[in-house]
């Protein structure tokens, strides 16, 4: 078998979309709690409330995008049709059994993500797009299966321990909020600034969930390595595995690195022969 291109292979996602259960939510949270699920707004024409293309962005900066299926009621959703084709969505059409009931759409997503990660070995990452618990013993089967998982919904519609079983998870809030440029900033308040490197707003850092996650993580490496000084790179994907949803944007840094600098008075840092070497204070 040739190989001469493995390591691309290796490196191929495919994504899952639950599309009506992130549809349904952002529709929830425009027009109020449980205002989709009523007949007259259920079935009808959607308007489009998804940013297709930042979730397909997503996807591909983990890898080439080997699978991209959506599962919907499509009849309802032609509003989406030329973002869903410009992104190469293969759309998966679903009817409701009955007037009330459910798509089904988690149960044949389940299915298909277990059957495809069984047939392509080159599939290294899976992205389910959905918030269900529903998704958890899928879950399973992928990590087993020595795959990457990866979900998200929005904040209001995760289940918190179908969040927890994920390897990553992003709340989609955040990832469209990312891929919105950043208002410039006022004159007067960049006038008004004297420090040099000003430090985001935030609390007391004894009593914030970031700093306890970072000290968290920095502690456990350094127990496990017996050196209290770790890899800056070994810190962040701690963090990511204590908690999968931790996101530096949400408690006001740019990113990790951001965050780590503006932590002076908390972490002591030198250069490493790859990698900065981090130690708490």
């Amino acid at each position: 078998m040739p190989d001469h291109h493995g390591d691309d292979e290796s490196r191929s996602v495919a994504l899952y979309w639950d599309f009506e259960n992130l549809h349904a939510s952002l529709h929830d949270e425009r027009f109020g709690e449980g205002s989709y699920a009523k007949q007259d707004n259920r079935f009808k024409a959607q308007e489009p409330l998804i940013d297709v293309q930042a979730i397909v962005e997503l996807a591909a900066s983990f890898g080439s995008i080997a699978i991209n299926r959506a599962y919907c009621n499509w009849q309802f959703y032609g509003r989406y049709r030329d973002a869903l084709l410009q992104a190469a969505v293969e759309l998966i059409q679903l009817f409701p059994p009955g007037g009330s009931a459910k798509n089904g759409a988690d149960i044949k997503l389940c299915l298909d993500a277990v059957e495809d990660i069984g047939r392509f070995a080159h599939i290294g990452t899976v992205i389910i797009i959905g918030g269900d618990s529903d998704y958890m013993p899928v879950a399973q089967k992928i990590k087993a299966a020595g795959r990457t998982l990866v979900g998200l919904a929005t904040r209001k519609s995760t289940n918190r321990h179908w969040a927890k079983s994920c390897h990553e998870y992003r709340y989609y809030e955040n990832l469209v909020e990312a891929s919105e440029p950043p208002p410039p900033p006022p004159a007067a308040s960049a006038a008004a600034t004297t420090s040099a490197s000003p430090a985001p707003p935030e609390p007391a850092p004894e009593h914030h969930p970031a700093i306890d996650l970072l000290r968290r993580a920095i502690k456990l490496l350094a127990e496990t390595q017996g050196d209290p000084w770790v890899n800056k790179g070994s810190i962040w994907h701690m963090i990511k595995r204590l908690d999968p949803t931790f996101d530096p944007k949400e408690h006001g840094y740019a990113n990790f690195p951001a965050m780590v600098k503006s932590l002076d008075s908390l972490l002591e840092v030198k250069k490493g022969e790859s990698d900065q070497r981090v130690r708490l204070r």
